[in-house]
């Protein structure tokens, strides 16, 4: 059993994931169309539908750290995180993200669906070069994925011919993000501002372990 597998098996209960949807059912013909044991099937994905929603999901964001240190984002770094956002969406399929998101909605997924759209944050801010250690590693990741959560159901209802109406929703979920950045950077150049955060919040450091939630290899 190899990437391989698993990677052949993502493969084909794909092909039928917009019949299927995204559960056991298309990963049960998928691996009829390889040829696979269905014993296996729990082997490769042990969660299930979620798991191989997760695995769509991982696999555009490892696509996007590919694309993104082959070929930085240029210009105002609002438009560097605009950019790399809208690179994502170009990297999934609304069909197959509309019914991932449709089993990751279920309770018992909450918090995988969590996770994934706080690693898809993670790879954009860390390929952007942010190297902050305290209490902004959250904040920023934090930020943006609600700008992520809300720009995939805008992007998912968007009939506006080449999903422009998304392009300039992003725009603006984004000059929001950079408003709260500049009212905070403001606040930090106060007298004693420093000093008051530190105290306050000194001792949050972001994860050293890459594996630990949020992180991404």
């Amino acid at each position: 059993m190899t990437n391989t597998d698993r990677d052949a098996l993502l493969d084909a209960a794909l092909v039928h994931v917009p019949f299927e949807g995204m559960n056991e059912r298309a990963l049960a013909a998928g691996a009829r169309d390889i040829g696979m044991d269905a014993a296996l099937i729990r082997v490769h994905f042990p969660q299930g539908g979620a798991g191989l929603a997760a695995a769509y999901h991982r696999r555009a964001d490892r696509a996007l750290r590919e694309a993104l240190a082959a070929t930085p984002p240029e210009g105002r770094f609002r438009d560097r995180v605009a950019q790399a956002l809208w690179q994502r969406l170009e990297l999934s399929d609304p069909e197959l993200v509309r019914a991932g998101a449709a089993t990751l909605a279920l309770p018992q997924n909450a918090a995988l669906a969590a996770r994934l759209v706080w690693e898809t944050a993670d790879v954009i801010w860390t390929a952007l070069g942010d190297r902050s250690q305290d209490v902004n590693w959250y904040s920023k990741r934090a930020t943006l994925t609600a700008v992520i959560s809300a720009t995939v159901l805008f992007w998912l209802g968007d009939e506006s011919e080449g999903r422009a109406d998304t392009r300039a929703f992003i725009d603006r979920r984004i000059d929001g993000v950079m408003s709260v950045e500049t009212v905070k950077a403001r606040l930090r150049s106060l007298p004693g501002a420093s000093r008051l955060a530190d105290a306050a919040l000194g001792w949050i450091r972001a994860p050293r372990d890459r594996a630990l939630p949020g992180k991404t290899r």
